[in-house]
């Protein structure tokens, strides 16, 4: 009995001591589904969305209630950012991979040169699915090919195949919208498992298939590209004209079930061609990459996982609820412990373009190319931007890219 009283008054000890400190909790809410940008434009803009049909196969979803938090950013113009480009949507592709970091590569241009330059997205995806399908014969169909891929594939593209200005190469046929990439990608795997099943390993028959392929959906890409009155290749364009050296850019990971201070592989599956040259840092370091990085009039290009309840794209607000894991216990081990659950996956690519410090925390402006940021409708500010808590970056954005010179002293540690 003496022991059941001790431990009632330390349990009320503890609820006084959490009153004094005003401790709040985060809460979760149902939302049933609502018609947002991606059905009310983009799907509708290639006239291959049935509302009602499309409407009833949708089932509620939980976020975070905004309402019940306490500060969180309203408004862009709260935010120190530096020069970006306006946000442009990928439409229904699954290339947000090439739109972030295009976004990233126009805003170095301007860094570098001050150039204005608008990128084009699509010609770096169209090269991208020609290498997908080399790799696929190479390795006889155990190679995947998808839409998805890693922002360090642009600076692979781009070493080969150079870069072209936006107004040479759109990617969009006449009358055209937006991007749908949904029925070139069907068409081209349903081509490519046929290759496999008949066993036809004709390097040059795929290659120039998948281009026919490509070019009845999105144009044929240019050789050559006229700027300011000069003629010149992509690969001239990128090197003499944007003065990019992709060898200038690094991507950094922090992952918890491989060594830190070696290169390593992201092992997801847009990683396709299993590329192993990501810096695995231990975390303290990797945020405080973004943290300097960001203060210097330098963005970060960042990938990660946006389908969690606490990234909610109406509010437009991504952070990492008190009912998923308390700030302070973010460390490490909780970051890696959901990558090998399966409970962070690698969903997205978007640019880190400006931050905000408030109470000791940051929070960053995310110019963003898919259709949830896009909710607020096209006369808000925030129309393509969502606004992320450091804690966010912390436990689910998993691989950034940032120039070297921001990283000189990390890089002397491989």
């Amino acid at each position: 009995m003496k022991n059941k009283i001790i431990l009632f008054a330390a349990a009320c000890l503890s609820l006084n001591v959490a009153v004094a400190q005003n401790v709040h909790h985060d809460q979760l809410q149902q939302r049933e589904y609502k018609p947002g940008f991606y059905d009310k434009d983009i799907m509708k803009g290639i006239e291959q969305f049935e509302s009602s049909k499309k409407e009833a196969q949708r089932k509620p979803s939980y976020k975070i209630d905004v309402s019940k938090i306490g500060y969180y950013p309203k408004s862009v113009d709260e935010f120190t950012t530096w020069w970006k480009n306006n946000p442009i949507s990928q439409g229904n592709t699954g290339t947000c991979w090439s739109f972030s970091s295009t976004s990233y590569f126009e805003t170095e241009v301007y860094r570098l040169t001050k150039k204005q330059v608008k990128i084009s997205e699509i010609y770096t995806a169209y090269w991208e699915y020609v290498e997908k399908a080399k790799r696929f014969v190479t390795e006889r169909g155990n190679s995947n090919f998808d839409e998805g891929s890693e922002g360090n594939a642009v600076t692979r593209i781009y070493k080969t195949y150079g870069a072209v200005p936006l107004d040479s190469y759109t990617g969009l046929l006449a009358g055209q919208t937006y991007h749908n990439h949904a029925p070139m990608v069907e068409e081209m795997r349903a081509y490519l498992q046929g290759v496999k099943a008949a066993n036809a390993w004709n390097e040059d028959e795929v290659i120039a298939t998948i281009k026919s392929i490509m070019h009845h959906y999105i144009g044929v890409p240019p050789t050559k590209v006229k700027v300011e009155g000069k003629e010149m290749t992509p690969v001239q364009y990128l090197n003499d004209y944007c003065k990019l050296n992709m060898n200038d850019y690094v991507d950094i990971t922090s992952l918890g079930n491989k060594p830190y201070w070696k290169k390593v592989e992201y092992e997801v599956p847009d990683n396709w061609w299993h590329d192993s040259s990501y810096y695995n840092v231990p975390l303290n370091d990797y945020m405080t990459i973004v943290r300097n990085t960001m203060r210097k009039g330098f963005t970060v290009l960042i990938g990660g996982d946006v389908s969690e309840t606490g990234f909610d794209a109406w509010s437009q607000v991504a952070m990492v609820p008190t009912y998923d894991i308390p700030s302070e216990y973010i460390d490490d081990n909780a970051r890696i412990m959901r990558f090998m659950n399966g409970s962070t996956t690698d969903d997205h690519g978007m640019h880190m373009v400006g931050y905000l410090e408030k109470d000791g925390k940051d929070w960053y402006l995310i110019k963003d190319s898919g259709a949830g940021s896009r909710n607020c409708g096209r006369e808000s500010k925030n129309f393509g931007y969502y606004f992320m808590h450091e804690d966010y970056v912390k436990l689910k954005i998993m691989d950034i890219m940032v120039h070297k010179d921001m990283v000189q002293d990390i890089l002397k540690k491989f």
